[in-house]
């Protein structure tokens, strides 16, 4: 069990489940109720001078991990690259796929998952940046496979989640949430003396364009990460971890509202 799970209010019970531990005549041995598979979407990108480049994959595994100990749900080893390269090559650290790559990875993984048996799968994503190529490869895998999949960003699970992040940038990064959760994740990649100077206001208001993060910050920070502090953290990751719970408990037993079998079954995306 991770060791963060002692400082929540409420740690859970049970270790989650960890596909990577097991063995194959384990996992064939999964219960049915068990069987929406959690596969955490991170990226490899610069993330201020205090935070360390896999930030994202850490917060999306973490909120998986606790999610899967609440519920029993099984936890895919996370998917690292992302598309990031809206950052630039400004700043060291930044490891993009292409878009293309991306989406096809992720309809290729659809398709194993598929044709080894699972039936439900949610993509988890804890950068920004993937989320619309995550939003074309559900529209991809639905509409040519039967796996029911659905993504679900972590800053996202619920309005006072998504207030909690944007509360000091709309268009943040590496700021006081993210950092708050390092914090508690793993503090000891979280460079302290370096959070003050490390704030960076938001310059995206009231623009026309997304443009390219070396275009809208300095050292590649949006927010405040100096007022980052381990009990929002701790709080969070609580709120997260439970709300993706939720989102598990009603995947596992929800079906089409309506009943229709398609005449000429699609190619495998």
């Amino acid at each position: 069990m991770p060791t963060w799970f002692s400082q929540l209010p409420q740690p859970p019970d049970a270790h989650p489940l960890r596909l990577a531990d097991l063995a194959w005549p384990e996992i064939a041995a999964l219960p049915p109720e068990e069987s929406v598979a959690l596969i955490p979407i991170g990226a490899i990108e610069q993330h201020g001078p205090h935070l360390p480049i896999d930030t994202d994959l850490r917060i999306a595994e973490g909120v998986c991990l606790l999610a899967s100990a609440l519920t029993g749900a099984p936890v895919l080893p996370g998917w690292a690259y992302g598309v990031s390269s809206g950052h630039t090559e400004k700043w060291p650290g930044t490891f993009s796929l292409r878009h293309q790559t991306f989406t096809d990875g992720l309809c290729d993984l659809a398709c194993w998952l598929q044709a080894t048996g699972w039936k439900r799968v949610l993509f988890i994503n804890g950068h920004c940046g993937n989320d619309a190529c995550l939003r074309v490869a559900i529209d991809r895998i639905r509409t040519s496979t039967s796996l029911l999949a659905a993504v679900r960003n972590t800053w996202q699970l619920s309005p006072e989640i998504a207030a909690a992040f944007s509360s000091d940038a709309a268009d943040w990064h590496a700021n006081c949430a993210e950092t708050s959760i390092m914090l508690v994740l793993a503090p000891h990649t979280v460079h302290s003396g370096r959070l003050t100077a490390a704030d960076d206001a938001d310059r995206t208001g009231g623009l026309v364009f997304p443009h390219r993060v070396a275009h809208t910050s300095t050292h590649g920070v949006t927010g405040q990460p100096s007022a980052a502090v381990p009990a929002q953290g701790v709080e969070l990751l609580q709120k997260m971890g439970q709300a993706l719970a939720g989102v598990i408990r009603q995947a596992r037993a929800e079906t089409p509202p309506l009943p229709w079998t398609a005449p000429h079954p699609f190619p495998c995306c």
